[in-house]
């Protein structure tokens, strides 16, 4: 009761459950890893692996998801997602600028972070962003970014359709290993889709991050539309795209191309404080 009194009526920010803090002595950088929907931080173990040893690493459970609180009364918005990470991060004591990996939901929760602490963030590293345009237009063809937030919305009438259909997901590799919707959480899966996803502000948000930003997209990706990505890249200087023969979730190609792009970022923080010092 006291729980939902803070943060229900008082609205304070949840702490999240730290699913992995690798911690270094003399970090050159921290990451800090944000899941897709129906994932947990386990998602991020491969990639976890391979980077550098040199760099702090962060992987958080987001709320409704893994060991973080999953309060059936929330509106599991980027926004208040966006502020659970930033009490957690803080709380943590940490006091550098981050490089921020998002995955699908948690690439939409990144910009959110970028947008309202922009302090907080270095640069972005947004992994099969679901970035869907709200504005309306006449077109000849059918408009994907309206089928797919019709497809999502139908789906949501579905549950028990969704949760059988998993083991068989997983089978498949169509999803990995850390993701876990079950008749228990689906609820919680749908809210997240509905705030997050299919009335989300990214877009239009995206367009105006003063940062570095790489957005890595699976050619066989089918619920990220690449229109929308070419758009964020030619109306956002700092926007670059990346493209990888992988599909929506963290498999395959995706894990070095991850790597790939967190070690150059590294290593451009490094030449830009060489220089500066030798001056």
């Amino acid at each position: 009761m006291f729980a939902t009194l803070l943060h229900k009526y008082l609205r304070l920010p949840y702490r999240l459950n730290v699913y992995v803090d690798k911690k270094v002595k003399k970090p050159v950088a921290t990451v800090v890893l944000l899941h897709g929907m129906g994932n947990s931080g386990a998602s991020w173990d491969q990639l976890v692996a391979k980077l550098p040893d040199d760099i702090r690493v962060i992987s958080i459970d987001l709320l409704g998801f893994g060991k973080s609180p999953s309060p059936r009364w929330l509106k599991y918005s980027t926004s208040i997602q966006a502020k659970s990470v930033a009490t957690t991060l803080v709380r943590m004591g940490i006091n550098q600028k981050l490089i921020i990996v998002g995955h699908s939901m948690g690439s939409l929760v990144a910009v959110e972070l970028a947008k309202r602490y922009p302090l907080f963030v270095k640069s972005l590293i947004l992994c099969s962003p679901p970035f869907y345009n709200d504005v309306e237009k006449r077109e000849l063809l059918p408009n994907p970014n309206k089928i797919l937030k019709k497809f999502y919305t139908m789906i949501q009438k579905y549950p028990k359709n969704i949760v059988d259909v998993v083991p068989l997901a997983l089978k498949l590799k169509i999803v990995g290993k850390a993701f876990n919707v079950t008749n228990d959480n689906v609820d919680i899966y749908f809210a997240a889709l509905e705030s997050s996803i299919i009335n989300q502000t990214a877009f239009r948000d995206v367009m105006r991050i003063q940062k570095p930003i790489k957005l890595i997209h699976g050619v066989f990706d089918p619920v990220v539309i690449k229109k929308n990505l070419d758009t964020i890249v030619k109306k956002n200087e700092h926007a670059k795209l990346i493209v990888v023969f992988a599909g929506h979730e963290l498999l395959g190609a995706y894990i070095p191309a991850v790597v790939k792009t967190v070690e150059e970022y590294i290593k451009s923080k490094v030449t830009v404080n060489s220089s500066h010092n030798s001056h």
